[in-house]
């Protein structure tokens, strides 16, 4: 089984959002339609997968979460902008 750490960007990409699922496709999906409502993800817009990595081990995806929640915010986006210079949504691209 596949786990994956994703981040989420708001439209300006002012706002992200790392979290961790086992079914990419489905969990950004939730936060597109914004399921929750009274979610942060809901609250701010935050809906543009511009960021992911995968692994085979649930431990390895909550520690690496854990990690990328504690670096600075310029850590961050240096990390989305290695893989996603332009802040692209890469949602359709691994529909």
């Amino acid at each position: 089984m596949s786990y994956y750490v994703y981040i989420l960007a708001n439209r300006t990409n002012k706002v992200i959002y790392t979290g961790v699922t086992n079914d990419l496709l489905r969990r950004v999906y939730d936060h597109k339609l914004h399921l929750d409502k009274t979610s942060f993800t809901a609250q701010y817009n935050v809906e543009k997968l511009v960021y992911f990595e995968e692994t085979s081990s649930s431990r390895e995806a909550i520690e690496r979460e854990k990690q990328i929640k504690s670096w600075s915010r310029k850590k961050k986006n240096i990390l989305i902008e290695s893989k996603n210079p332009t802040w692209q949504d890469i949602y359709d691209s691994i529909l």
